[in-house]
């Protein structure tokens, strides 16, 4: 047994001595895997789930694959070649394109399942490459570019690339090696995020790899997790998020040559200079390549003259604060839907459009707008001369409406604060589960919360605006300290109505089939407010009061609060978006001002739903009940 043992080992080490030697790394690929980055993607739990399902691909499973296709520049369906091979690519075809099973603009769930069926048996690739610019001596940069199958954000197209720069202070790889980086570049979108090494942003596994957040769909890159706007071509118009939970990948690191002749020796698809994706209109088009980037030849002068400092972070997710970020978010996103919708099928889209602009001048065409006298307040009025006279009273009586409204000032205030104690309160072990999965019903409880105080506000807005619109017609003099006093009198009954209101929406509204449940509900009892404020009704008899105006007035109630009231609560949200467009103005400032937006809009929304209660109340033949800034009689 010794024997047979000791040929072994004698047999191993003739082996080793015959065996060419191992060839010693270059110091590029040790500067490539000394820096390789951590990249950390949103958990997928499973195919079309929420979540990242688009992971940087070796693109070599693209190559001589029987379902993408080759195609020319004349159109979309000029067919050259199916199953192009990389030399073949490699021959150039500028403004030719790569074609995958699936619609850009109609994905759906094809290009998930389809990226997950190429991948299988393959590990997640970055390609890097050290590269230098003449014009730049002294400096170094490490490139690792991504590729990804599909971009599913606002601009939805096929192919993504992306990537991050390590800049070094150093002539050569080896030198890098000795240095370390002085900063790195995130790319997104257009643009791209620097940090200084060891800025406190910039996360690291074992000191030298840093840690990568790409934004679900769109693969931007970032430094941490958060909600990020962009509002700009460079940021990418939209929100961009990077929130837990996470699966990091430790993507395989595929080092791309300097040189051109021998990165195309090597990967001759960097010699492609179409398009990876389809062919489609503007934005909605397959990328090109890499080695078509200012980057890939100009490292150095493009961190200097387009990196920035600083992504636009919302924190807690855009719960934490007002209304003007997360309509924001909202509105881009419903936007580039409708967007690629009328990309897909124009017709549809251009028709429902056209239907609106011409229901709205119809409606302005036949209503009556003049004359329209503030008061007396209780008089028909058609849905001009109801906003004729809002707008009068709010004019002539600016100091008692806007005070009334500046209600909202304090909400926000109490609210933002509310929501940053519990966002501060609950960052606790107890409430994110091992696998780091963020506590949903926190993030429910924060948005409820702000919900709850800006209802309340509302309600006691309205109802204030009522009783002063009440007290003016009424001769009797108004004071916005008086009238709120007034309102906290009331403010059980108001309650009671709010609470059962709130009830029967939070019943119904959870299921697509009692949606109009909902709807019908909210009509119904429009004016259950002015019902407490103005006649002292209580609980469910203000709600059968509302009820009673209401019948046969439905549709008229109906179309004239849903416009009054959307448009008065997308004022301050529109005034952010604006804002957040054309200013750099911070989260919390643009919020603020979001919510006086809300205080001087408010104000006028009552008024018009108060002029329109007194209309119906006319409508239905009842005498005028006289109230004063006092407290009204109560009716069970």
């Amino acid at each position: 047994m010794w024997r047979r043992l000791r040929l072994a080992a004698a047999a191993a080490a003739i082996a080793a001595l015959l065996a060419p030697a191992a060839l010693a790394a270059t110091p590029e690929e040790d500067l490539a895997q000394t820096y390789a980055p951590v990249v950390r993607v949103q958990t997928q739990a499973e195919p079309c789930a929420e979540g990242e399902p688009y992971l940087p691909l070796d693109v070599d499973v693209l190559f001589a694959n029987v379902e993408v296709a080759f195609r020319g520049p004349w159109d979309t369906v000029n067919l050259v070649k199916v199953a192009p091979t990389a030399a073949e690519l490699g021959r150039g075809y500028p403004q030719y394109h790569l074609d995958f099973p699936g619609n850009a603009l109609d994905a759906g769930c094809d290009y998930d399942q389809w990226a997950k069926r190429i991948a299988e048996g393959t590990e997640p690739t970055t390609y890097a490459r050290v590269v230098t610019e003449a014009a730049r001596p002294g400096k170094l940069a490490l490139q690792y570019w991504f590729y990804y199958a599909f971009n599913d954000f606002n601009n939805k197209h096929e192919g993504d690339w992306e990537m991050i720069q390590l800049i070094f202070d150093a002539p050569d790889a080896e030198a890098a090696l000795a240095a370390g980086p002085s900063e790195v570049g995130y790319s997104q979108h257009e643009g791209a995020e620097r940090a200084t090494w060891g800025e406190s942003k910039l996360e690291l596994v074992d000191a030298t790899h840093p840690v990568v957040y790409p934004a679900v769909g769109s693969h931007a890159n970032f430094f941490e997790p958060a909600l990020y706007l962009g509002r700009s071509a460079a940021q990418g118009v939209g929100c961009d998020e990077t929130l837990a939970p996470h699966s990091d990948l430790r993507p395989v690191v595929a080092v791309v040559p300097t040189g051109e002749a021998a990165y195309l020796a090597r990967y001759p698809w960097l010699g492609y200079l179409g398009h990876w994706g389809e062919k489609q209109e503007a934005f909605y088009n397959g990328p090109t390549g890499p080695n078509l980037k200012t980057q890939w030849t100009q490292p150095i002068t493009w961190a200097e003259e387009s990196w920035r400092n600083a992504s636009f972070a919302v924190p807690a997710a855009g719960v934490l604060g007002g209304s003007a970020t997360d309509f924001f978010c909202g509105a881009i996103a419903a936007g580039s839907d409708l967007l690629t919708k009328a990309q897909l099928n124009p017709a549809p889209v251009l028709l429902g459009l056209a239907a609106i602009i011409a229901l709205i001048a119809i409606a302005a065409i036949r209503t009556t707008w003049t004359p329209a006298p503030p008061l007396p307040a209780e008089r028909r009025r058609a849905w001009g001369q109801l906003l004729v006279s809002s707008g009068s009273a709010y004019i002539h009586h600016a100091k008692t409406f806007l005070g009334l409204g500046l209600l909202y000032v304090p909400t926000a205030v109490v609210t933002a604060a509310v929501q940053a104690l519990l966002f501060k309160l609950t960052r606790l072990d107890a409430l994110v589960d091992s696998a780091g999965e963020s506590n949903g019903f926190v993030v429910l409880l924060a948005l409820l919360s702000g919900l709850v105080f800006y209802l309340i506000t509302y309600v006691v807005v309205l109802a204030a605006v009522a009783r002063a619109l009440a007290a003016l017609a009424d001769g009797a003099p108004v004071g916005v300290i008086q009238t709120y006093r007034d309102v906290l009198g009331q403010i059980g009954p108001l309650a009671r109505v709010t609470g059962w209101i709130a009830l029967a929406v939070a019943v119904t509204i959870v299921w697509i089939v009692t949606l109009p449940i909902t709807v019908y509900l909210l009509v119904r009892w429009a004016f259950a407010v002015q019902a407490v404020a103005l006649e002292g009704h209580s609980g469910r008899a203000a709600l059968s009061r509302s009820a009673e105006l209401v019948r046969g007035n439905w549709w008229r109630t109906g179309v004239f609060t849903s416009i009054v009231t959307t448009v008065g609560a997308a004022a301050g949200p529109v005034v952010g978006i604006l804002l957040l467009l054309g200013t750099t103005r911070s989260f919390f400032l643009i919020n603020a001002i979001s919510s006086l937006v809300y205080a001087v809009t408010i104000p006028f929304v009552a008024l018009a739903l108060t002029y329109l209660y007194y209309d119906l109340r006319e409508r239905e033949g009842e005498e005028p009940v006289q109230v004063t800034s006092s407290a009204p009689q109560t009716t069970s």
